[in-house]
């Protein structure tokens, strides 16, 4: 059985590049080890942003996945 919490969703559609990420970093950072963020960003920084962001921070980007608008981006916060 599995007792992780559900992701949390970060709604960053119709903003522009570089709020998402700043709404990411906020997210991750209420959240304990392990934890997901979904963010759902239609801005095509954010599809750059975002992974880079994930590798400068050290958390794992899971996916990236087109979206009805935009795209959903998984993210699990790290150690």
């Amino acid at each position: 059985m599995d007792d992780a919490p559900p992701p949390t969703l970060v709604n960053a559609l119709g903003k522009a590049c570089p709020v998402p990420v700043i709404d990411l970093a906020k997210a991750v950072a209420r959240l304990t080890a392990g934890a997901e963020v979904i963010v759902l960003a239609d801005d095509p920084g954010a599809k750059v942003d975002i992974p880079v962001w994930c590798r400068m921070k050290g958390h794992r980007l899971l996916a990236v996945e087109p979206a009805d608008r935009g795209w959903e981006f998984r993210v699990q916060r790290s150690g």
